[in-house]
């Protein structure tokens, strides 16, 4: 008999459910690490259509589908497997998309390992079923075939809602609640679209020309944008109700407030927050040094620290290596068993040369007479038992200092609440970090008519989580559209 991950897709189908179990998960394509460690390109190919064929083989169709329970969007995904496995690709984007507006980004950043994979049965015993790099092959074809199956608009409705943000919330809003009939217009401070989406991942992650298409989407099915409108600054959440006439507003905004270490000398040139240095990059094209002045200092040939051990500091720092640095290192408190950066990302990361020191606590930024980083002092950490909360807190080890040689220093540990817009909304009530407070199932807020969820509600999350926001926010908003009672719309 043929091995298993030969056979053709006709037999694939009749394979009795126990043997599926023995199809091995495909790989996903990579560039060479040596290729892309210097240049921009999209690490990860995309799925051939036969590997593609061969995994969506694998799934057990189970009568009640762990993927789709633990999918924040909620999205069919057996269906969506089925359509795949019959051949049917163009179905399968048309069943993704009933339930995520995003589909092309989502099955790139998405950390599906902790989530729908996560859920999956066939990997109780191995390998789950690569939802991911499906979810990324059916939104790639449907694109490249030129035949997009957007869902239908159900009749005008006559209200509007303002969305402020356009990332990842606020494009799951706007896509639900245009289906829904309502008017919908997006509010973006920035000059480009996507929010975190543009400013945040970088292109070999998630290429920009992606994320516009996804907008472009939205675009198409009646989505409005604006950018360049700060709301907060430009216009109020009141002016927008009330001098504008939106009958609802989702409030989107992120969490994009850098949190710094608050150690000596992070004054010192050379020391950026993740935020500023990933925007620079992304949304300035501070990459492209043929074709921008470059608005980030040069890292060529020089060595380049990035603290934290999340997506971000991730990020940053693999972007520092293909920027040219002589030598570009994650400094983390704790162990590898703690990072919470996604294991595909820690991987690439090491292939791409990045170095790392971990149980490394830094204490001061170290500079020269003119001003200029030199290096960063560090401890050696130990991690503690674990505490109430399960995790092991880091602890110094007394005399481990020591100086590791810096040129540019990037903080990635994470982002708070920028207070604009509650500042300047006197009745939105707000906890004691400034993040908004909402339902957690409506996503209302103490002012009638304000929505608000994404990492402005509960912190910096991930990109499908705040659009799992974004869903539930848009579901509640239309209740409230359709019944204009607020208190059922809070108690629903």
């Amino acid at each position: 008999m043929p091995e298993i991950n030969t056979l053709p897709r006709s037999a694939m189908n009749v394979l009795p459910l126990k043997e599926r179990m023995k199809i091995l998960r495909r790989h996903m394509p990579e560039l060479d690490p040596k290729v892309r460690s210097r240049n921009f390109e999209e690490v990860n190919l995309g799925l051939e259509t036969d590997d593609a064929l061969t995994e969506a083989s694998r799934c057990i169709e189970c009568a009640k589908p762990g993927c789709v329970v633990d999918c924040p969007v909620g999205v069919d995904i057996k269906q969506m497997v089925a359509l795949i496995r019959a051949g049917d690709y163009l179905g399968a984007a048309a069943k993704l998309r009933e339930d995520n507006s995003l589909p092309a980004i989502t099955g790139r950043v998405c950390p599906q390992e902790n989530q729908c994979e996560g859920g999956c049965i066939v990997g109780k015993k191995g390998s789950p079923v690569a939802i991911g790099n499906l979810e990324r092959f059916v939104a790639d074809y449907e694109r490249l075939s030129g035949q997009l199956g957007l869902p239908p608009n159900a009749p005008s409705t006559g209200k509007s809602v303002a969305i402020v943000g356009s990332g990842p919330a606020g494009l799951s809003a706007a896509g639900d609640l245009i289906q829904k009939g309502h008017r919908v217009r997006v509010f973006e401070a920035l000059h480009e679209l996507g929010g975190v989406l543009i400013y945040g991942i970088p292109e070999f992650r998630l290429p920009k020309s992606i994320v516009k298409g996804e907008v472009d989407n939205l675009r198409r099915m009646g989505v409005e944008f604006e950018t360049n409108v700060v709301v907060g600054k430009s216009v109020t959440i009141d002016e927008l109700m009330h001098d504008e006439h939106y009958d609802a507003v989702f409030v989107a905004t992120g969490a994009g407030l850098p949190v710094f270490l608050g150690v000596p000398g992070e004054h010192l040139n050379g020391v950026y927050s993740a935020n500023e240095f990933l925007t620079r990059i992304n949304l300035m094209r501070a990459y492209k040094t043929e074709e921008y002045d470059e608005p980030v200092y040069d890292c060529r040939d020089r060595n380049v620290i990035v603290v934290g051990g999340g997506n971000t500091a991730m990020d940053a720092v693999r972007t520092a290596r293909r920027l040219g640095a002589r030598t570009a290192t994650l400094v983390y408190r704790r162990s590898d068993a703690e990072m919470p950066a996604r294991a595909e990302e820690v991987k690439h990361a090491r292939e791409e040369g990045v170095e790392f020191s971990m149980l490394t606590g830094p204490v001061a930024f170290l500079g020269d007479e003119k001003g200029w980083l030199t290096g960063v002092r560090c401890v050696r950490m130990e991690l503690s038992e674990p505490d109430e909360s399960g995790r092991r807190r880091p602890v110094e080890i007394k005399g481990s200092e020591f100086v590791l040689p810096a040129d540019v220093a990037i903080i990635g540990v994470g982002t708070t609440a920028n207070p604009l817009i509650q500042s300047t909304t006197p009745d939105l009530a707000t906890n004691k970090w400034n993040y908004i407070v909402a339902d957690e199932k409506t996503m209302r807020t103490s002012k009638a008519g304000v929505f608000a969820g994404g990492d402005i509600v509960t912190g910096g999350a991930t990109v499908i989580l705040a659009m799992g926001a974004g869903r539930k926010a848009a579901a509640s908003i239309h209740e409230y559209l359709t019944t204009g009672e607020w208190e059922k719309a809070a108690n629903s």
